[in-house]
């Protein structure tokens, strides 16, 4: 047994030196190979680390010896907790404040951020009203007339009393979006007291608060005009319209874009297209008889949006993205200020927009010719056909207004900036603020939990799809100054002027084509 043994490793051991002796060059080139590999493996991760703390330390204002944050933020590990249901139903209470999360967000450095965008200056026109009288809370009080909810912040929490029920989910989804403004700043808004009207028109009506001693009640909406004061705010539907299956906008944006590349706008069906509901209002209803007939051709297409149908066919036919495959598309409001604009506004072909009387929060930055091309709101029929003509025979010139209009709202409207409006609006709200806001008696606090954990179906879908997972990380863009007399005079006459220019084009191809007849 022993000398069986014996040979047994006598014969392992003569294996390994004939390994050793003819495989040994190609075993050592292999070896050298793979450490080589691991050794630039090891230093690609060492650097991709490195570059992500000093980017943490340098927007944090800090040095590399104390970051404020970890590491671990470049696995994009959310910072905010997912939403536990079954916790909140065991506690009926909202999670606790993270104190490194608000710690990290409040040290961020002001001087790394970006610019806003020219028509977050008309915050400073919409508070305008107050800033010599500041806002009491009696001023507050009396907006709860025709308010469907309150909503106060307080040290970083939001907590709503509501009054009435608004039409479908719009006060819904726009307490949503104030949710998850607290959650894209933690810890960054101020203490506030608001009332919001989730109806269409304006009702606080300057003719009625004239004078030294006026105190209008400030009241949020989605939209005013010239002879109102209520003050502008991002309407429901950047957090999704249920009831017509439309997508929360960060979704419907990138959408869009996938359907403008579908069909070049050269081979897009050279008319006019809208489509939507003519009977909520006389100016829509007198839009229809533009639509072609046997004897008529406006070059307008035209089609009624029947949303009981839809919704019985799964919305198979208003998809936003498959609407972009005609030249030019018609934007004209409804009872009041349309959500459909920014929608008809992302596609790349030119939106030929009817005379408004009312603006949501963005629109005020638009210029005619650049952004839009103007239509009459008297003369809808003619003023379409020629703007078609017109594109027609401009087709480099008519493209470009499309192409801007769609960058606009592509790129000046997208989501990070609709919070940063949200941000900056009611900040300087509450400078204005004259009184410490309390929460109401009736109040509840607000989290994604006492929302999202409640709602079903579709509802909880569309809150999942625009919840903020992750703070930004960032501070938001710089406010631009307000407007000086000299500067608003001046960018109101360039509006009226580009409208008045297409006015006179438009005279003129009229009388021409009159004359040869």
């Amino acid at each position: 047994m022993k000398k069986f043994y014996e040979e047994k490793y006598k014969n392992t051991f003569w294996l390994r030196q004939n390994f050793t002796q003819k495989r040994w060059r190609s075993f050592r080139k292999q070896a050298t190979t793979t450490a080589l590999l691991l050794l630039f493996f090891f230093l690609f991760i060492a650097v991709l680390v490195f570059a992500g703390y000093i980017n943490i330390t340098v927007h944090t204002g800090h040095s590399a010896e104390k970051p404020i944050i970890s590491i671990s933020r470049m696995a994009e590990t959310p910072l905010l907790p997912p939403l536990d249901c079954l916790a909140w139903n065991e506690t009926q209470k909202c999670p606790q404040s993270n104190p490194v999360l608000l710690k990290y967000m409040l040290n961020h450095d002001p001087s790394m951020n970006m610019a806003c965008p020219e028509y977050f200056r008309w915050i400073h026109e919409d508070l305008r009203h107050w800033r010599e009288t500041g806002i009491s809370k009696d001023m507050v009080d009396r907006a709860n007339r025709t308010a469907h909810f309150r909503l106060v912040i307080i040290d970083g929490k939001a907590y709503v009393e509501k009054y009435v029920k608004s039409i479908q989910t719009r006060d819904l989804y726009t307490i949503w979006g104030i949710v998850q403004l607290l959650r894209w700043y933690p810890g960054r808004l101020p203490d506030l007291d608001m009332m919001f009207d989730c109806n269409d028109r304006p009702v606080i009506r300057s003719k009625d608060h004239r004078g030294p001693n006026a105190a209008p009640p400030p009241l949020f909406r989605y939209c005013s005009d010239v002879w109102s004061m209520d003050i502008v705010f991002p309407d429901w539907s950047f957090w999704g319209w249920v009831e017509t299956n439309i997508k929360p906008w960060a979704n419907v944006v990138k959408d869009i874009k996938e359907g403008n590349k579908r069909t070049k706008w050269k081979d897009r069906e050279p008319f006019a297209y809208w489509k939507g509901n003519p009977s909520v209002a006389a100016t829509r209803a007198d839009l229809m008889r533009c639509n072609v007939t046997d004897k008529t051709d406006w070059n307008a297409r035209l089609f009624i949006q029947d949303w009981n149908k839809e919704s019985k066919v799964g919305y198979k036919q208003s998809n936003l993205e498959d609407q972009c495959t005609y030249r030019y598309k018609i934007y004209i409001e409804g009872w009041a200020w349309s959500v459909s604009e920014k929608y008809i506004l992302a596609c790349d072909s030119p939106t030929l927009l009817v005379t408004q009387r009312f603006y949501d929060f963005f629109t005020r930055g638009m210029v005619p010719l650049q952004h839009y091309w103007p239509i009459r709101d008297r003369d809808k029929c003619r003023s379409l056909k020629f703007a078609v003509e017109w594109g027609n025979n401009n087709t480099e010139k008519a493209q470009a207004i499309g192409k801007a209009s769609s960058r606009f709202i592509q790129e000046e409207l997208k989501q990070e900036y609709v919070y940063d409006y949200m941000f900056h609006l009611l900040n300087e709200y509450a400078k204005l603020l004259k009184y410490k806001p309390s929460i109401p008696p009736n109040a509840i606090e607000l989290c994604p939990e006492t929302m999202a954990c409640l709602a079903g179906g579709d509802y909880n879908k569309f809150m999942m799809a625009s919840l903020v997972n992750s703070p930004r990380d960032s501070v938001p863009c710089t406010m631009p100054p307000p407007y000086d007399a000299q500067a608003l005079k001046a960018f109101i006459d360039t509006q009226i002027g580009s409208t008045r220019k297409v006015e006179a084009w438009e005279n003129e191809y009229w009388e021409k084509l009159n004359k040869k007849q």
